[in-house]
């Protein structure tokens, strides 16, 4: 999530306290047994330092920030069509925009609106589906296929196994 805002705003101050707690909400394990992936960027709209500090003392403590003089502040107010604070931008973990501006959604839904978004995204997280909601394979985690490609070996024909579809002379079973 991207949170555009300065402590200048009136509108920001106000948001602060309920985006603190919906962070706080879907993280920490006070509230939920397995938190929840989610990174919180504060993207400072602020004048001065001394204004982008005091409005970070009241955001999450594991909140991200880019700094107010940060010249790519610019670019993704300009990327992500910022013409209000303030504005939370939601994103897949492909980085494509799944909202541009959730700050609505969180007042009204609360915690519940990240439901909304894994749906949209459709996202897949195993260790939140039964067994019996799988079709053919199981997958360890959503990153499952990928570490599969990264790690497989290519078998070279005359080392004593056998390829895809061919077996070698010696008779051996597959390796792997």
């Amino acid at each position: 999530m991207l949170f555009f805002g300065s402590g200048e705003c009136a509108r920001c101050q106000e948001f602060a306290p309920t985006l603190k707690d919906f962070f706080k909400r879907l993280t920490d394990e006070f509230y939920v047994e397995r938190s929840v992936q989610l990174v919180l960027l504060y993207i400072s709209m602020d004048t001065t330092e001394e204004k982008q500090e005091d409005f970070l003392g009241e955001l999450p403590s594991r909140c991200l920030f880019l700094p107010y003089e940060d010249s790519y502040r610019k670019e993704l107010e300009v990327m992500f069509k910022v013409e209000e604070t303030p504005t939370v931008v939601v994103l897949r973990p492909d980085g494509s925009v799944l909202s541009l501006n959730a700050v609505e959604e969180i007042c009204r839904l609360g915690p519940g609106c990240f439901q909304n978004w894994q749906e949209g995204a459709e996202l897949i997280d195993r260790n939140f589906m039964m067994n019996e909601e799988f079709d053919e394979h199981k997958m360890r985690s959503i990153t499952d296929p990928i570490r599969r490609i990264k790690y497989m070996v290519e078998k070279k024909k005359g080392d004593g196994y056998e390829e895809e579809g061919e077996e070698e002379k010696g008779g051996q079973g597959r390796w792997g």
